[in-house]
């Protein structure tokens, strides 16, 4: 059986957090919990941790989830090489989306399936050992920049540090 390395759970209801234990020690060789995201860029510093799984929602009453998008952000900013999946019982797909456009690796709503939950981590996980080509990197950091400039090729080409010919080029591979 393959060893999954170490899991984040990051979530405010120590229910949640006990069931995940439960749930994910199987796969994990650690499973590591916090009721707060207040220290997870200090923990990330001490400890070699493979995935986080993180809620969406940490302030009373409020279940908009942009306190999971903030976190997401936090982290991707200081551990861009750890994936991130997000988790929350206030799913809607456009929360979804603004997360997987924010760096997410995937979405998952509460009430969870097991067997679906362990699948989707194990994925993640996996997808985060491959290597990518130099191709594909090149496409991505393409189609970032001209997203990024909302379609303005001569800006996208300007950050990439290329003529907006070269860029036409590329693009035209991209097809």
């Amino acid at each position: 059986m393959q060893n999954y390395g170490t899991i984040l759970v990051i979530d405010d209801n120590e229910a949640i957090l006990t069931a995940l234990k439960y749930c994910l020690a199987g796969t994990f060789e650690k499973v590591m919990t916090l009721t707060s995201p207040e220290s997870v860029i200090s923990l990330l510093e001490q400890e070699d941790v493979n995935i986080i799984l993180l809620d969406m929602n940490f302030t009373l009453g409020v279940n908009s989830g942009q306190d999971g998008l903030l976190w997401l952000q936090a982290i991707r900013k200081h551990h861009p090489e750890i994936p991130v999946v997000l988790i929350t019982a206030y799913a809607d797909v456009s929360l979804a989306v603004r997360g997987l456009k924010r760096g997410a690796a995937d979405f998952i709503t509460k009430p969870w399936d097991n067997d679906e939950l362990v699948r989707k981590l194990k994925d993640v996980h996996d997808a985060a050992d491959e290597v990518a080509t130099l191709d594909e990197l090149e496409a991505e950091h393409i189609r970032r920049a001209i997203d990024r400039y909302h379609g303005n090729l001569t800006k996208a080409a300007e950050v990439l540090g290329i003529t907006r010919q070269t860029l036409y080029n590329k693009m035209k591979k991209l097809q």
